[in-house]
């Protein structure tokens, strides 16, 4: 060693260009070797010379590259790859403060005490390493760097709002993944720098980062190590670190030496914390601002001079102690821990029973853990290599391609390439080494190649995950103010400079995938400007379309073709809803305002013509008294009153007053006060939309199928949902309000108190079986007894088919099937009854008599025979309304059969004698007893 050779400690912060004066330093030589920390590191400064001089005098050696042209001058090398006794004219190592690190700082302390240029040696490093090379290398001199940029502290700021051209720092795969993740949804992307990543992918990621193609890096504490990019901000995610042994909390100069990467140059830079991290402390803060860090007290050491006499004394000499008040002995690595593992194994011992078989070993046990699997799995893995390598002279071919070839596939998630990629560098490194394979050119060439296709893979995996390609380039744009134009399909399919963006569904933008709230809103931030002309055009059609094109839904919903855009909400006047407009933000007021007032139209109108006979009625300016009143309370309820909630009310109308609400089509049922106008099924899902406002229900019940008699009664429905929908429930179906009437019109002559069957017409018009009018009609208060008794032959009577009333809605088939023929005896059995055809044959019956309950509950009376039930108006003609029509052939009085298509029974005339009062129990009784 040269004692007159230069030594010079080039001291300072990040951002100082310390790297760059070693590069320079080296260069004036004719010859230099710089040793890095990374093999990142290295390939970026390897590329840096070989700009400047070319390939051909540049080497670049690493674990897993070797690089080595035919006339080298410059080496370019990881610390630990460094070549022994090069003898070059200068030589630097940069990171000198690594000589502390736990892990690797033996190496880095062996070549502060044993490395030097023959002219000139230089270390560069942090200032705390000072104190620890003045007393190690006494004839060291020290050249202090100043950064260039200052350096501020910002305090926190969440991952959605970190600025562009900001780097994120996590020290863990699994966090840089998930703030990857977030960054795409929220700002586009990011790039990803890990220290595991091969060359060929760290690059491609930096590369769209330098280019622009993403704002945002996440990365490890890699980029701490001299890695030099644009970041303006460096936000910590988290301030602690699993070291290999404990989980800590990082230093003050390692915070320093990862938030120095912010500015370059003369570009001032700040760092932060973001994530669940904590604010920084003051003092910690200070020391990162003025670069004023705790110096190095111990430096990591382990022997060098190693004896290869056995492997005990391998061992022996690994394990010394030093007594130098500056040394600390390394922990256990994981080269010694191998040779430890190996040590136990017999054939292993047997073989390594010289120096050069055990130096060999110790050669093998240096291959690095890239896989991380397990200590005894890697030690299984050196124990066969040394095998090979003690027994053959070399690892044999074959089996080195099996290993290979099981690992070159490109298919596969990031972490298996990232997997695949960890191990390709356990075959990569031995292909490296000299002597260990006969063709080392071959699997050099061969695994570098597999290691660039992983590495290819790799970058496209993480670029396809964690960068939304999309939304990056129309940030981009937006960011550099170039005009943006959008054009939107008869799809409403949106395109945003050629970029398919998503699609507008109303007047709301949707992103075209699946996506969170942030990355909508990120994507609508990146095309709002271009969308808002195609707002102002799409709401000037709409404001032009026909009602024909806009409907509203079961749940109050208003739609134009099949877009939602807006919704009804309730208002005072439950006949006068209010409309919410679906309309982004972004659209502007106008737009909103002009979608509002066509939806309010077209609600208004809707209203107005499916409600005219009502709303004829309050308008009415001739009804006084109690019909207005009555009136009034028909509107609260939208044309349907269940009879027993106004029984007192319609007691106290007099004829005039009835006369003058049936003029609007009101009709006195037995059950039901209603319009049976309003009982069509488009007033029925308006009036159960209605309904369902004005009770402040969450869930809207639907409007029944059209045209069914009867439907199943469903329990738990809202209170009043069945009369609104224009069915009454009894027992377990309900049936429609106006065929109940005219149940009710055949039920008026039947004896209710001795008892009486059902006839064909009672189960046609309901499409009921006997069991289900069974349970029917003790759903509306009767008693119904079974009884079995012998099958008779009779013919079937002719049943006239029941004709609808023009102003009732039009029957349609029930869910069930009509009954073919009666099902049982009529009432009044024939005088003459044919014998039964068999004993065996028998039939079921049903006997039904009135029972009260239900009855007195809807507001009726208990009925007699030959007398109107409930309180229900004995009218015949068009919708059973008008007073006198339908009588029978025998003139006025007479009682023969009905012509009528209808299905109603009716009464001559009365006489002209004082008016009994239907809702009367004891005149109504008077009658009955008249009647016998």
């Amino acid at each position: 060693m040269n004692t007159s050779a230069r030594i010079t400690a080039v001291l300072g912060p990040t951002n100082t260009g310390k790297t760059h004066y070693a590069i320079e330093r080296m260069l004036a030589y004719r010859t230099g070797i710089i040793g890095l920390p990374l093999r990142l590191l290295a390939r970026e400064v390897y590329d840096r010379i070989v700009a400047l001089r070319g390939p051909s005098v540049v080497a670049l050696v690493t674990g897993e590259e070797r690089i080595v042209p035919d006339r080298v001058q410059y080496w370019v090398c990881t610390v630990e790859a460094m070549p022994p006794g090069m003898g070059c004219d200068f030589l630097a190592i940069d990171e000198i403060q690594l000589c502390a690190d736990p892990e690797r700082g033996h190496v880095f302390t062996d070549r502060l005490l044993n490395a030097r240029g023959t002219k000139e040696t230089v270390f560069l490093g942090s200032e705390t390493m000072r104190p620890a090379i003045a007393a190690m290398v006494p004839k060291a001199q020290f050249m202090k760097k100043e950064r260039f940029s200052t350096l501020t502290y910002s305090g926190s700021k969440k991952i959605s709002r970190m600025r562009p051209r900001s780097a994120i720092v996590s020290f863990s795969v699994e966090n840089v993944y998930a703030i990857a993740e977030l960054l795409r949804r929220t700002k586009g992307g990011a790039a990803v720098v890990m220290g595991a990543l091969s060359p060929r992918t760290r690059n491609a990621q930096v590369e769209m980062y330098q280019n622009g193609d993403v704002d945002y890096l996440v990365a490890t504490d890699a980029i701490g190590m001299g890695l030099n990019l644009d970041i303006d901000h460096v936000a910590f995610s988290a301030l602690t670190k699993f070291d290999g042994q404990r989980v800590r909390y990082l230093e003050p100069d390692e915070l320093a030496q990862i938030a120095g990467r912010a500015g370059r140059h003369m570009s001032h830079g700040t760092f932060g914390v973001t994530g669940e991290a904590h604010e920084l402390d003051e003092d910690v803060v200070e020391a990162i601002e003025n670069h004023t860090f705790r110096p190095v007290k111990k430096l990591q050491w382990r022997n060098s001079r190693l004896q290869f006499g056995s492997i005990e004394r391998l061992l022996q000499t690994l394990q010394e102690r030093t007594e130098d008040p500056w040394l600390t002995r390394v922990r256990e690595s994981d080269d010694l821990a191998a040779l430890r593992n190996l040590s136990q194994d017999a054939e292993v011992v047997a073989r390594a029973s010289d120096g050069k078989s055990v130096q060999l070993l110790w050669d093998v046990c240096r291959i690095p853990d890239f896989r991380g699997i397990s200590r005894n799995e890697h030690a299984n893995l050196l124990r066969d290599m040394y095998n090979f390598l003690h027994q053959h002279g070399h690892v044999p071919e074959d089996w080195f391609a099996r290993q290979v070839k099981r690992i070159d596939r490109t298919d596969g998630n990031i972490d298996t390439l990232s997997r695949r990629l960890a191990f390709v560098r356990t075959w990569t490194y031995v292909a490296q080494r000299r002597g260990w394979l006969k063709d080392e050119t071959h699997w050099r060439e061969a695994t570098r190649a597999v290691e660039d296709r992983l590495s290819d893979a790799l970058h496209d995996a993480l670029t396809q995950r964690f960068v939304d390609r999309r939304t990056s380039v129309l940030l981009r744009r937006l960011k550099q103010k170039e005009g943006l134009v959008a054009e939107v399909n008869e799809q409403g399919e949106v395109t945003v400079g050629g970029e398919f963006v998503g699609k507008l569904e109303g007047f709301r933008f949707r992103m075209d995938k699946t996506a969170s709230a942030d990355e909508a809103k990120t994507l609508r931030q990146a095309s709002v400007q271009a969308l808002a002309p195609q707002f102002h055009l799409r709401a000037d059609r709409f404001y032009n379309a026909p009602d024909t094109e806009i409907d509203f839904t079961d749940q109050g919903g208003l739609m134009w073709g099949e877009h939602a855009v807006g919704k009804l909400v309730a208002s005072q006047d439950a006949l006068k809803p209010q409309v919410v407009a679906f309309v982004d933000d972004e659209a502007g007021e106008d737009v909103a305002q002009k979608v509002q007032r066509r939806l309010q139209h077209f609600i208004d109108r809707k209203i107005a013509a499916l409600f005219e006979p009502l709303l004829a009625m309050s308008r009415d300016e001739a009804m006084a008294g109690l019909a207005r009143g009555f009136a009034f309370r028909l509107l609260e309820n939208f044309g349907i009153i269940p009879r027993g909630e106004v029984a007192d009310d319609v007691k106290q109308l007099d004829q005039d007053s009835r006369g003058a609400l049936r003029k609007h089509g009101v009709r006195f049922g037995q059950f039901t006060i209603f319009m049976p106008l309003l009982l069509k099924p488009a007033p029925t899902r308006l009036r159960l939309v209605l309904w369902s406002l004005h009770k402040n229900l969450d869930d809207f019940p639907d409007a029944p199928p059209p045209g069914l008699v009867t439907i199943p009664a469903a329990r738990g429905v809202p209170q009043g949902f069945y009369a609104m929908a224009g069915y009454r429930a009894a027992g377990e179906r309900a049936i429609r309000i106006d065929m109940l009437e005219r149940l009710a019109d055949m039920l008026r002559d039947k004896d209710s108190k001795n008892g009486f069957e059902a006839n064909a017409d009672m189960l046609s018009i309901t499409g009921m079986t006997l069991e289900q009018f069974a349970d029917l009609m003790q759903g509306l208060g009767y008693k119904a007894d079974k009884g079995e008794r012998a099958k008779v032959k009779a013919a079937a009577p002719e049943v006239q088919p029941a004709e609808t009333p023009t102003e009732e809605p039009v029957e349609q088939p029930s869910e069930q099937p009509a009954p073919e023929g009666p099902s049982e005896t009529p009432a009044e059995t024939p005088a003459e009854q044919p014998a039964p055809e068999s004993p065996e044959e028998m039939e079921t019956f049903f006997t039904f008599t009135w029972g009260g309950r239900a009855q007195r509950a809807a507001g009726g009376n208990r009925p007699q025979q030959g007398q109107r039930r409930g309180g229900g108006d004995r009218e015949g003609g068009k919708g059973g309304e008008q007073r006198g029509k339908g009588r029978g052939p025998k003139g006025k009085g007479g009682k023969g059969p009905r012509q009528d298509k209808g299905a109603k029974t009716f009464e001559a005339k009365p006489k002209k004698e004082k008016q009994i009062d239907p809702d009367n129990p004891f005149a109504a009784a008077l009658a009955g007893f008249k009647a016998k």
